[in-house]
């Protein structure tokens, strides 16, 4: 559950860079999104591979 926290609190951090990239233009904020996004998807996989071991050892 920890590793879900994490994932929000991700989130929760580049919605502000999200806006700036996509309301106003901001290139710099496009890539601290796209950075973020990338963390995004490795904290996923981790968080999937967690689930199906913990399913699998019942």
């Amino acid at each position: 559950m920890e590793k879900f926290s994490k994932l929000k609190e991700l989130i929760a951090g580049v919605e502000a860079d999200a806006d700036k990239f996509y309301n106003s233009g901001n290139g710099a904020a496009g890539t601290r999104v796209r950075k973020a996004m990338q963390d995004l998807k490795g904290l996923a996989q981790e968080i999937r591979t967690e689930i199906t071991e913990k399913k699998n050892t019942k």
